[in-house]
């Protein structure tokens, strides 16, 4: 049986053209339009050349207004873990986010509401072939657990977080930056005391590669490519 993560066979090829028109298509989608108490407004970012892929839940209402990514004081905090300023954050080249859900999917009495699960089988597997050269993936909650790593999600996040070392440096989980998980991270202090100093040394050390490449007249004629 099929699963949302097959590849489909039509898919295009990982170029940039390919990218662009990907996601002009996942920027104009209204596939649960009807469900989205604010309208559909998809708020990710890619490029071919993205070294760091962040996956998280899906955008809040302060992100959904914006159209910027972890616009908000989840992204704050992310970008600190990370150990990035927000104008490298934010650029395609270096950190792809795509969340699992693209659009606000509403509020409920403990939070905003579960990614619309209508979204990522339509879009995810497609985005992610145009990713590769993705050498550090960051999955942030239970959904993108759900999808990146089914079998640490079966455990729950905390676990899932503990054994962060097992798919390192490649993977690695993290609650989510929210501050509404302040309370996780006070009853969890050896998160910041282990795995932040181990994620900022990742993250330095994956872009600096990527910097040298850039730097190389080969290389930065063949990624200039269209």
């Amino acid at each position: 049986m099929a699963t949302p993560r097959r590849l489909p066979q039509d898919a295009p090829a990982s170029t940039m053209t390919g990218l662009e028109a990907l996601l002009a298509d996942v920027r104009a989608c209204t596939l649960c339009a009807g469900n989205l108490p604010l309208g559909p407004r998809p708020v990710l970012q890619a490029d071919v050349r993205a070294r760091i892929l962040v996956a998280g839940q899906a955008p809040g209402r302060r992100v959904h207004a914006s159209g910027i990514p972890f616009d908000d004081a989840s992204g704050d905090r992310l970008r600190h873990w990370m150990g990035m300023e927000r104008a490298a954050f934010h650029d395609p080249r270096q950190v792809a986010i795509l969340p699992m859900g693209l659009c606000f999917p509403g509020s409920g009495r403990a939070g905003d509401l579960p990614p619309r699960p209508e979204c990522a089988p339509n879009w995810r597997a497609r985005l992610l072939q145009h990713l590769p050269q993705v050498a550090l993936t960051l999955v942030i909650g239970r959904y993108a657990l759900d999808w990146h790593l089914p079998g640490l999600a079966t455990q729950g996040v905390t676990s899932a977080v503990q054994a962060w070392r097992s798919r390192f440096p490649r993977i690695l989980p993290l609650p989510h930056p929210s501050p509404r998980n302040n309370r996780w991270l006070k009853a969890n202090p050896w998160f910041e005391h282990e795995v932040v100093p181990a994620l900022r040394e990742r993250v330095q050390a994956v872009l600096s590669a990527q910097h040298e490449d850039l730097s190389s007249p080969l290389r930065g004629d063949r990624d200039a490519l269209p």
